[in-house]
């Protein structure tokens, strides 16, 4: 039976962003399906590891040219935190700073976070780790579900008891308030934003797109969710897409950001941001290169609350998302856990983590941020992106001049993000594209529907990119694409 080569974790990058069908092969058949009576012990398992099963995983850490997703790379600083967290294995659940440091390393990790991002500290006091931006978006779905039903129940005279989801239910709150209706309204918002509405009992059907036109689906339509905003006994969340993750736009700029900030507050809705893709914009500098990603990005400080993924720009491993609201009493009165012994904490200084989150068991995520934040610095941040960005433009100019390929949604290169989304100008091609691409093993993309038709996706978010090294590679597989076509339909 053939063994693939092993791997050097220290030093080597895969060639290949997916693995091969002889090293799928292997993995599946060394897969030990009988739990065994005595233990393998740990020699044989890390031979089984690093022999069988490693190999047999995708690149999307280690290749520059996995762009199937926007996983990112871990960088070596992260890498090795990540390990010391799962030496160490915290309980970081409860603030407890006379037994370990880690529920304050924690907080400081957000607050450096929040530095590079460009986020008040002060103004945004309720932050916490989750499991990814999913996570982050539900507690963000659940916090906007608590606040706009007691806000309903102010406006019709009860300040001093406002109904509370968190207390009553939905159902019961809901009738207090005289509220028949809870809605997000949103524009081509993460998939993740339907399983939150499921999840806290809204429902996916509340969900409404207000699309400025089909040319910008990610755009608000803002006459549209004015309407919207001012239905009778109808609370509303407003779920803003700081990069819309098909095409890498913006859902609105710093005007209109101004402009939903004054309608919730007009009407008690809550505003959430999903800047799970586009919030690392902020650390770009502000010139004419990047105003159409900057702006989409400014004023997100309006927001009631604000969800991030630190895989992407920070290149930390999954699974760490971030949270910041400016409502820390309302995180903590719909995430609090019922008093118990072992739970409760006297100090006041650090929130404990197990009244802001979802999660009462939870990974020491933040050190392998701390670690990351600390050795590379801003500069190095706005650096990688930069870089990201001009690889990821680059390839777009390559496609607008290509009479091959079509950019899409338009050939407006200087508003291209981290995404590149194209297609084939031949039908035929277009229908098996991404098969194609990906066929070459060392690079790899996505595919999706975009307006009815396929299209292909190259989501650039790794630190190991290089510009002109990755160009080359991108162009030349697309180059072979197009030249294999050409010989299969005219041969």
């Amino acid at each position: 039976m053939m063994l693939c080569v092993e791997p050097d974790f220290t030093t080597a990058e895969v060639s290949q962003a997916v693995p091969s069908e002889e090293c799928l092969a292997h993995a599946r058949a060394s897969l030990v399906t009988s739990l065994p009576k005595t233990g393998l012990g740990f020699e044989h398992i890390k031979k089984h590891l690093l022999t069988d099963i490693a190999p047999a995983f995708t690149g999307s850490s280690r290749c520059p040219n996995y762009y199937a997703y926007t996983t990112g790379a871990v960088t070596d600083a992260a890498l090795y935190a990540d390990w010391i967290a799962s030496t160490y294995d915290q309980n970081v659940q409860v603030h407890l700073p006379n037994e370990s440091i880690a529920t304050t390393l924690e907080s400081t990790t957000l607050r450096l976070l929040q530095q590079l991002l460009s986020i008040s500290e002060t103004d945004f006091p309720g932050r916490i780790f989750t499991t990814g931006a999913t996570a982050s978006n539900l507690v963000g779905m659940a916090l906007g579900r608590e606040f706009v039903v007691a806000e309903a129940s102010r406006r019709i005279g009860l300040p001093a008891h406002p109904a509370s989801i968190a207390e009553l239910g939905i159902l019961e709150a809901c009738a207090r308030a005289g509220v028949h209706d809870v809605q997000i309204l949103a524009t081509a918002p993460h998939s993740s934003l339907y399983k939150a509405a499921s999840v806290v009992g809204i429902g996916r059907d509340s969900v409404v797109l207000l699309p400025r036109s089909e040319e910008e689906p990610w755009r608000f339509d803002m006459e549209a969710l004015a309407g919207r905003l001012a239905a009778d006994a109808t609370a509303s969340i407003i779920f803003v897409s700081a990069g819309e993750v098909s095409a890498g736009r913006f859902a609105t700029n710093a005007d209109e950001m101004a402009e939903i900030r004054a309608l919730a507050d007009r009407h008690g809705a809550w505003v959430h941001v999903d800047g799970a893709f586009g919030l690392q914009a902020r650390v770009l500098p502000h010139t004419e290169a990047y105003t159409a990603l900057t702006d989409g990005v400014a004023a997100i400080q309006l927001a009631d609350s604000i969800t991030g993924d630190a895989h992407k720009l920070l290149n930390c491993p999954y699974d760490c998302g971030f949270f910041f609201t400016r409502h820390l009493d309302l995180q903590q009165a719909v995430f609090r856990n019922p008093n118990s012994a072992y739970l409760s904490t006297t100090a006041r200084a650090v929130p404990s983590p197990l009244n802001l989150g979802l999660e009462n068991s939870r990974r020491f995520r933040a050190l392998p941020v701390y670690a990351s934040l600390l050795a590379h610095g801003r500069t190095w941040h706005q650096d990688l992106l930069e870089r990201q960005v001009a690889l990821a433009r680059r390839i777009a100019a390559y496609i607008v001049g290509s009479p091959a390929y079509e950019l899409l949604p338009n050939a407006d290169i200087g508003r291209v993000y981290m995404v590149v989304l194209f297609r084939a100008r031949s039908e035929a091609l277009n229908a098996r594209l991404v098969a194609c691409i990906n066929a070459f093993k060392h690079l790899h993309v996505s595919g999706l529907p975009w307006r009815g038709r396929s299209a292909a996706r190259l989501a650039v978010g790794t630190w190991r990119v290089d510009v002109e090294r990755d160009f080359t590679v991108v162009v030349e597989v697309l180059e072979a694409v197009v030249r294999d076509h050409s010989d299969r339909t005219t041969a």
